[in-house]
């Protein structure tokens, strides 16, 4: 087995969680590969879904973009992007949102808006887009981030999108009428909700203790009372997901962009 890197074991791990036939409202970036990756390995009828309105879209490279016309070349329809969220995403029929952030606290909320005061930023982030949708409608949400104490922190400076709220059943009060953020996959495991809906460690990487999860979190780390070593990737799975990235490479590299 050749050596790989956290991005591809992230990646293989997000892509081991998803089903054939689930619909997924797709991210750029690991999201993407990771939701690709599952479609050439184990779930070919994946149905994937990106915010520019391409359904069932099947693109041979990743994407630069959400408007990437790979995208649209190989879907079994574009729509609207309204009519994504409304007869989509609010109507309940998206299984999995992928999201990220810059900042996320251990109830799963996400900030994607500013970093430091809200009047007076340090960094004033894109903001929600439609994440804040897919938090709440969305049957269940997987974010992908990696994790340090500055991204995963005790306290967001703003909550741009809602998991759990202050746990405890908080969501659950609300009008919000998805899961919420069943799994956070980080590059040393992956973390998932205790009873009080706190974020906890499930499961670590091969070769990745507890000791440098807690060191890579921003609040005091709990764990569930079985951690599970996830099963480094296979030669298969990074042959696939290595080409994958090879073809995108040599694809961008040669595409001519109107100027």
């Amino acid at each position: 087995m050749s050596a790989y890197s956290r991005d591809e074991m992230m990646t293989v791990a997000a892509a081991r969680l998803l089903q054939d036939g689930q619909v997924c409202f797709v991210g750029i970036g690991l999201p993407s590969a990771a939701c690709n990756l599952a479609r050439l390995t184990h779930a070919p009828d994946l149905v994937l879904i990106y915010e520019s309105g391409t359904i069932g879209t099947r693109p041979d490279v990743l994407p630069l973009s959400i408007g990437d016309g790979n995208l649209a070349e190989t879907a079994g329809c574009v729509i609207p992007l309204p009519e994504v969220f409304s007869y989509l995403l609010q109507a309940g029929r998206i299984d999995v949102g992928f999201l990220g952030a810059a900042q996320i606290d251990k109830f799963g909320n996400l900030n994607s808006t500013v970093i430091g005061d809200y009047a007076n930023p340090s960094t004033r982030l894109p903001g929600s887009g439609g994440a804040c949708e897919i938090a709440a409608h969305a049957k269940t949400t997987f974010v992908m981030a990696k994790a340090s104490p500055r991204s995963f922190v005790e306290r967001l400076d703003f909550c741009t999108s809602a998991g759990f709220l202050g746990g405890n059943g908080e969501r659950g009060n609300t009008a919000a009428r998805g899961q919420g953020p069943m799994l956070v996959i980080t590059d040393f495991g992956v973390l998932k909700p205790l009873p009080n809906q706190e974020l906890a460690v499930a499961e670590l990487f091969d070769g990745v203790d507890f000791a440098q999860a807690e060191k890579m979190v921003g609040w005091s780390l709990q764990r569930h009372a079985c951690i599970e070593v996830i099963e480094p990737p296979t030669a298969d799975e990074l042959n696939i997901l290595r080409a994958l990235l090879h073809r995108t490479q040599a694809a961008h590299q040669t595409r001519v962009f109107p100027v």
